[in-house]
């Protein structure tokens, strides 16, 4: 039987970003977001609704596409 619920997302964990009570659509390191200036509250994993994934997203476009580059 297969878990439709795995990993604390499919639980219905809420936003790490202080301040959002939205629910969490991912999982990132913490660290990752904390350095593009997202105010993230936790302790490994730093979980992000829609709209903090998307801000996240854009403001570490340049430094993700620049490891690619590297780990090719």
């Amino acid at each position: 039987m297969v878990n439709d619920f795995l990993g604390k997302v499919g639980k219905g964990v809420n936003c790490s970003v202080s301040g959002c009570t939205n629910s969490a659509e991912r999982s990132i390191n913490r660290e990752a977001v904390a350095n593009s200036g997202l105010k993230v509250s936790g302790e490994r994993r730093a979980f992000l609704c829609h709209e903090h994934y998307k801000i996240w997203k854009k403001s570490t476009k340049k430094d993700r596409e620049l490891d690619r580059v590297r780990f090719k």
